[in-house]
């Protein structure tokens, strides 16, 4: 027997022949084409569910001056944000939204020749994102919404008075005052934006939901120790990627 250190201790593995193996491995694959197909199920579903038209003019703060929603398409229909965490008092952005933002920049040249695009958008002042942009070699587009309404709206920030009365809702469900430790959370929103150039909100994510987004954890899901987290703290092993130990950051 091997074993296999986690976190979580260590534990034995049982070590087989070949033959053996590739016998678990396609029982497994029966169990993973399943997967896929109830995967491709839910992806219509999501697909299919209805819009909702955008009525109010909400204003971005960005490195090509004011802009609307509807600008942030830069042509195309379809536009996907990720609704950073970078409270406006803060000098640096959240480290988890940041380990997230490591896999943004690869996807936004592919992403164009699906008629989508992505931006960025948080609370912080635009002289605050581009700095910390600046630090972390990122290249995509990053927009503040300031204190605008948008990411109130879209339930990834909270205003003081929601938090006091508890009416801050968030991944769908309103949360008690004393489980809301922060102002803003992660999510993941989409629009769509017709020829007569209406806009319509098609998507939001919060949580798990956003871990599609995340490249580095479908790449850990492939390995033997998967994601090997602390269960009741994931992600606190998560750094800003110019403060992992031992690791040379190109920049």
């Amino acid at each position: 027997m091997a074993k296999l250190t986690t976190r979580n201790g260590t534990s034995e593995h049982k070590v087989v022949s070949r033959d053996e193996w590739n016998r678990a491995r396609k029982a497994l694959l029966v169990a993973e084409k399943k997967l896929f197909r109830l995967h491709d199920k839910l992806k219509e579903q999501r697909r299919a569910l209805p819009w909702v038209k955008i009525d109010k003019q909400y204003r971005f703060d960005g490195p090509n001056g004011q802009e609307t929603l509807a600008d942030l398409f830069a042509g195309k229909r379809q536009l996907l944000v990720y609704h950073f965490m970078f409270d406006p008092d803060e000098d640096e952005g959240c480290a988890h939204c940041s380990f997230w933002a490591d896999h943004s920049d690869s996807v936004n040249v592919h992403l164009g020749q699906r008629d989508s695009t992505f931006v960025v958008i948080s609370r912080a002042p635009l002289k605050k994102l581009r700095a910390f942009q600046r630090r972390m070699g990122w290249k995509f587009k990053w927009v503040s919404s300031g204190e605008g309404d948008f990411n109130y709206d879209f339930h990834a920030s909270f205003r003081p008075e929601q938090i006091r009365s508890g009416a801050a809702v968030f991944n769908y469900a309103e949360v008690p005052a004393e489980r809301v430790d922060m102002t803003d959370r992660e999510c993941a929103s989409a629009f769509y934006r017709d020829k007569a150039g209406a806009v319509y909100h098609t998507y939001s994510t919060f949580a798990r939901g956003i871990d599609l987004l995340n490249t580095t954890y479908n790449f850990l899901d492939l390995t033997a120790k998967g994601r090997d987290e602390n269960p009741e703290a994931a992600q606190d092993w998560v750094r800003h990627h110019d403060r992992y130990k031992h690791v040379a950051v190109a920049g």
